[in-house]
């Protein structure tokens, strides 16, 4: 009789993930990929239209090769005329009302991606526990994650609606020609908004009902999982078709006429490179959301089990966004290079002219976000027994970044008057100027990500004594792995001043792969050492100090002003162009605004959204299931609470 019952409930999953996955599939089924074809079948029929009108080849402004032409299929980009083609209220500029109300979209969308992700990772991981006590652990926390980004997803629905309606009243003009390009696809983003909205509620509801006991149902409920997940990928991949666009415009003439073939719209040269950023940028932004939920959770907890749970929420938000936040320099590197190959002085605007000092303040945020990762996990081990024997180390390893920091902060060249110009002799100052150039700031960032990387290793260890019988070989090749990775990022650094620009470039490459070896040899070699491992003490869940909980606010304030800082810099590259080198911004407004103009409507969107999330945040602890006390005798092995 189980067994027959076991059959019918795998049957009815199968049956339910198949309908889902046809559902996902059905707004592509209405995608017209024939488009191409019809309009080339169409111009040979009838007499060969004059060039630049519709039926005619048109050259593409990007695709070289067998697909330099296509079949013009839409008029020119318009000229962009004031007052006509905007829109204002008063003397305000247009653009900070869209800079805004795109802003607050883009971080509770960021948001809304990301939960997803981390909530997958903590169910499978909470499924395939043999231990029920630690799977249910997992399950409740992933559920408790997941109910969070519930209200987000409303309030990023309302915020997209609000940006649509922006568009549409102050730049129409621009809004109408983008959706001229994009409509082959515009439809098929619009209902993957409702397929996503009704794959989410059959998450989130059918989580109660799909832990049956023995399995079957809780893997239909992570292959929900899974397709909630795509679906959000590929609505942020058609998002970012928008933005790498308009930076770099291909399937488009010279004139801006749709040759046919939206996969070479969505395909740019900056496409890839932009969704790879992106997603690494909105799950380490996640993990820091979701890490400052659990301090603002920890701090007012009431009851020491309260605190243990969150206290180890907010490891595992931590952990999970150190993750993506290491390899995320390297993907920023590689946008950076994809830009230069695109255009040359696109990537002289951003990293050597005009925008150089937004560049500075992103370092700013980027080095900040290493060092609280850091003073996080030297704060965490204080409820870690074993880990004094630690501490003197905490003080090298703080030197360490901060030189780091001050030579990535460094500028190439000073902002003076004509007389300190001429006093100094040129723009650089003669040493200064020399730890501004990108050879001492590969060296700088690379030093951050391997002194984080072995600070992650003595958390691992802290409250552990290991027992292999290598120990001491593993701890020689640990020093010896880790001493060879600065030595050889510190020389090749060095190196770089002594070799013409274009060679120095090349040296990247070597110290991101010894920074990339101590992150993937050293954590695995050190992982492998604490197997078998004895407990020195339990870990004291729940007494870490107030200040590693802020320490997690700070993080994650400096991942929304960082992502803010980026999107200014993507926006603003394109100088006066609303799609470059196509359709030029005629409007009062179409300059760069200044640095500090810039500062302020950053720290503007970081505070409202930070506003509108701990909103989020409070209605969640309302709906929040209290859990009764359990204080065990001893008050240093409290158990996280396992309720959601």
């Amino acid at each position: 009789m189980f067994s027959v019952n076991n059959k019918k409930k795998k049957i009815g999953a199968l049956i339910l993930l198949s309908m889902i996955g046809m559902l996902l599939l059905l707004p592509f089924a209405q995608m017209d990929v024939s488009a191409q074809g019809k309009e080339e079948a169409a111009a040979e029929e009838s007499a060969e239209p004059a060039e630049g009108e519709i039926g005619s080849k048109g050259k593409d402004k990007q695709y070289g090769g067998v697909n330099e032409f296509g079949i013009v299929s839409g008029p020119p980009a318009p000229e962009m005329v004031y007052p006509d083609s905007y829109g204002s209220y008063g003397d305000y500029q247009s653009r900070t009302l869209l800079w805004v109300s795109n802003q607050q979209h883009l971080y509770f969308g960021s948001f809304v991606l990301a939960v997803p992700m981390f909530v997958f990772v903590m169910e499978l991981i909470g499924a395939t526990q043999k231990d029920r006590k630690v799977g249910k652990k997992f399950d409740d926390l992933a559920h408790e994650m997941m109910k969070i980004s519930l209200t987000a997803y409303s309030v990023t629905a309302i915020l997209g609606g609000i940006l649509i309606f922006t568009f549409l009243a102050l730049y129409p003009g621009f809004f109408g020609y983008l959706a001229s390009i994009f409509k082959p696809v515009m439809h098929i983003y619009a209902l993957l908004f409702i397929l996503e909205s009704g794959v989410l509620y059959v998450y989130y509801y059918g989580w109660d009902a799909m832990n049956d006991g023995n399995g079957n149902w809780k893997w239909t409920h992570l292959g929900i999982s899974c397709i909630l997940n795509a679906i959000g990928i590929v609505l942020m991949v058609m998002a970012n078709t928008w933005i790498g666009f308009m930076m770099s415009p291909a399937g488009v003439d010279e004139s801006g006429r749709f040759l046919g073939d939206i996969w070479k719209v969505i395909h740019t040269p900056l496409m890839v490179p932009i969704v790879i950023h992106r997603i690494l940028g909105n799950a380490a932004f996640g993990g820091g959301v979701v890490g400052a939920y659990a301090a603002f959770r920890f701090l007012s907890s009431k009851t020491l089990e309260e605190k243990a749970h969150y206290d180890w929420m907010s490891y595992i938000a931590m952990f999970m966004g150190i993750l993506n936040l290491i390899p995320l320099p390297f993907a920023g590197y590689w946008l950076m290079r994809e830009i230069y190959a695109y255009r040359q002085q696109m990537g002289i605007t951003l990293m050597g002219g005009l925008l150089a000092w937004v560049f500075i303040m992103q370092a700013t945020m980027i080095a900040t976000l290493f060092i609280t990762v850091n003073y996080y996990l030297f704060q965490a081990m204080g409820r870690m027994p074993g880990a004094e024997r630690y501490y003197p180390a905490f003080k090298f390893l703080l030197a360490i970044l901060v030189i780091s920091t001050i030579s990535w902060l460094t500028p190439h060249t000073l902002v003076m008057t004509p007389a300190e110009l001429k006093a100094m002799g040129g723009q650089q100052h003669p040493v200064v100027g020399n730890y501004g150039v990108m050879s001492a700031k590969n060296t700088a960032i690379n030093t951050m990500i391997t002194t984080t990387v072995l600070t992650f290793c003595l958390y691992q260890r802290a409250n552990r004594i290991i027992t292999v019988p290598w120990a001491w070989k593993g701890n020689c090749f640990l020093i010896l792995l880790f001493a060879m990775a600065w030595v050889n990022i510190l020389f090749l650094g060095i190196y770089g001043y002594f070799i013409p620009a274009n060679v120095r470039i090349g040296l990247s490459v070597p110290q991101v792969v010894s920074t990339l070896t101590t992150l993937f040899v050293g954590v695995a070699v050190n992982t492998k050492m604490l197997k078998g491992s004895k407990e020195v003490a339990p870990i004291r869940w729940g007494q870490m100090s107030v200040r590693g909980a802020y320490a997690l606010f700070l993080l994650a304030v400096a991942f929304t002003w960082t992502m803010a800082v980026m999107g200014y810099l993507r926006s603003s590259v394109r100088l006066h162009w609303h799609v470059n080198e196509i359709m030029r911004d005629n409007s009062p407004w179409a300059f760069t605004n200044p640095l500090g103009y810039a500062g302020n409507i950053n720290s503007m969107n970081v505070l409202l959204f930070w506003t509108m999330l701990l909103f989020v945040f409070w209605l969640s602890s309302l709906a929040a299931k209290k859990a009764p006390s359990k204080v065990t005798a001893d008050a240093g092995e409290a158990v996280p609470a396992a309720s959601h």
